[in-house]
């Protein structure tokens, strides 16, 4: 196999487009992958890990590519990110007010997919629809527009007593996911949870929750020849050189003949990519 790149891995940027585009990122190399489909490929650890924000050396990743200094002490690896009705900047104690300010205090979509069945999730605007490509979903469609994440938070949490808020990895990755009725699902969720909704339109405002009638469904079709029966996980933890022929790209995950790998799993590891 030739070498291609090597550098510190990171979230594979994705295109939405007739098929989903993806590149491999490599420290500062983007690689197209999809001209790689249907090639023997090898991901190679290399032994480091640097953190994607200081660049320190560090022995276990967290949070997707962070030191644990930086885990500890970044606003972008608070609890409130993966859980934002749990945001405390209102009680003075967020780990960076300006970072929260400029992330947080923005619109947000609460929004439908359906990467292995219909699953509430929220976003911010610039995310769309990058955050449904790396949900692995086949449909999404946004329901709601509000001002805060944490107003996102809150109202997620009233749908997810009704529908899931997580993404069955493995149905996703075997592309046994059937076409749903995305508008037909929503319009069941509003008429379900009209008095929670209402009383979230009380507290901040009838103009801070802004219904999305005109939104459509956006169908997301991804560069796939063949969906595994079975899913096996590789791990460069464990096995630090995975190769195997592309099979296809879906969400984060690679499918090669030899198994699935999550890239974002193995944020900041220092990689070689090879193909034949």
């Amino acid at each position: 196999m030739q070498v291609i790149a090597q550098g510190n891995l990171s979230k594979m940027p994705a295109q939405l487009g007739d098929e989903v585009s993806y590149q491999l990122s490599l420290g500062e190399n983007r690689i197209e992958l999809n001209q790689y489909l249907g090639r023997p490929v090898r991901l190679s650890y290399l032994g480091e890990i640097n953190c994607c924000h200081c660049g320190r050396k560090t022995k276990k990743s967290f949070a997707q590519g962070y030191c644990y200094p930086c885990f500890a002490k970044l606003p972008q690896c608070d609890r409130c990110i993966m859980s934002p009705e749990k945001c405390h900047f209102h009680l003075g104690t967020c780990r960076d007010p300006q970072w929260g300010e400029q992330f947080c205090f923005q619109s947000h979509y609460i929004y439908l997919a359906n990467s292995s069945g219909v699953k509430v999730g929220i976003t911010r605007g610039t995310q769309v629809p990058t955050r449904w490509i790396d949900q692995g979903a086949i449909q999404a469609l946004p329901i709601l527009k509000v001002d805060s994440r944490y107003q996102s938070g809150l109202i997620e949490r009233i749908f997810a007593e009704h529908v899931s808020d997580k993404t069955n990895w493995r149905a996703m990755l075997k592309g046994q996911v059937d076409p749903l009725d995305l508008l037909a699902e929503r319009d069941r969720l509003f008429e379900l949870c009209h008095e929670d909704l209402t009383a979230v339109e009380q507290e901040f405002g009838i103009q801070a929750i802004q219904r999305q009638p005109d939104a459509e469904v956006t169908s997301i079709h991804y560069p796939v020849l063949n969906y595994p029966h079975k899913v096996s996980t590789h791990n460069l933890d464990k096995t630090p050189v995975v190769e195997g022929v592309l099979q296809g790209i879906k969400g984060q995950y690679l499918i090669l003949d030899t198994g699935v790998i999550n890239i974002r799993k193995f944020g900041s590891y220092q990689v070689e990519f090879s193909a034949g």
